[in-house]
């Protein structure tokens, strides 16, 4: 299929079913060794398996590949390390990891229980610092290696997801730290947030205008894993993928700013803040008024 990814050992998570496995699968067809981790959980979080993990092993194999199933648990130090383990005992380096692993548990933040809060942080936010804990210590030795998070839209926030929300943004967050922190070892970092068919696309609950598949968000993927990127010093960033949509997100900056000499009470607040700093639109806020707007008329919302 390529070579952009040849003689390197990527790491993926999540890598037994729809995205994960989508950017396994593209790893090894562009010349990667790859370690294929999933715990082989639900969507919401319960049965574990390591069986989806050695299939797409065997995907790859069959197809000529070279990769290993690692079935560790991302929520924890222990299961981070031997994923990075895994690479450099069969392959003897790592070059670069992939964070898709998730879970759902969708409720509203007044009804959200610790139960239903913790796994989700765990998976994700967690999940992603496991790997690029162990990861980043292997490529600071290296002086080479990317880093990739899987982030959401959903990082600007969620109606029934808040759990999700924050550990998304967390994700961001990391990514942007790993970038800073690594820039000088020759790592970089990067987030993707991917808007594609899987199992967890399938439960929003409005029509999604602009959606593509697994594949592109791992074409993409692969990009990012590769010496091109790294030369063109892509690092620090936020991407959308949504088939032939590519999009990328502005870094945090200060919209305005207002000053007082003498300082500010609340009444001074109240009468200049709406003239001199105003707010910042919050486009998640006008979608979801738009989403009541076509419910209230019996149509089913896009988004």
């Amino acid at each position: 299929m390529g070579n952009f990814l040849v003689g390197k050992v990527i790491a993926v998570t999540g890598a037994g079913r729809g995205i994960g496995r989508a950017v396994a699968l593209a790893c090894a067809a562009h010349g990667a060794r790859v370690v294929v981790n999933d715990y082989g959980v639900s969507v919401e979080g319960g049965e574990p398996s390591s069986e989806v993990a050695a299939a797409v092993t065997e995907e790859i194999t069959a197809a000529g590949g070279e990769a290993v199933a690692a079935a560790d648990d991302v929520a924890t130090m222990a299961g981070g390390a031997r994923i990075v383990d895994t690479a450099l005992e069969r392959y003897g380096r790592l070059d670069g990891v992939v964070c898709v692993a998730g879970i759902l548990r969708e409720r509203m933040l007044f009804n959200m229980t610790e139960e239903e809060w913790d796994p989700v942080v765990a998976t994700h936010l967690k999940g992603t610092f496991t790997l690029f804990r162990a990861a980043s210590a292997v490529m600071r030795k290296q002086r080479s290696g990317t880093l990739i998070g899987f982030t959401s839209g959903n990082h600007q926030g969620s109606v029934a997801q808040a759990n999700y929300a924050s550990a998304k943004g967390g994700i961001i967050s990391l990514v942007r730290s790993a970038a800073l922190g690594l820039h000088k070892y020759g790592v970089t970092a990067n987030a993707v947030a991917p808007v594609a068919r899987t199992r967890m696309s399938a439960n929003v609950p409005m029509e999604l205008t602009e959606i593509g598949e697994p594949e592109d968000v791992a074409a993409f993927v692969v990009y990012l894993l590769s010496d091109r990127a790294r030369e063109q010093k892509i690092t620090g960033q936020v991407y959308t993928v949504a088939g032939p949509k590519i999009a990328l997100w502005a870094q945090p900056r200060e919209v305005r700013a207002a000053y007082s000499a003498d300082g500010w009470s609340p009444e001074k607040l109240a009468a200049s803040l709406p003239v001199t700093l105003g707010t910042d639109p919050m486009p998640m806020l006008a979608q979801l008024e738009a989403m009541a707007a076509a419910a209230a008329k019996g149509e089913r919302p896009n988004g």
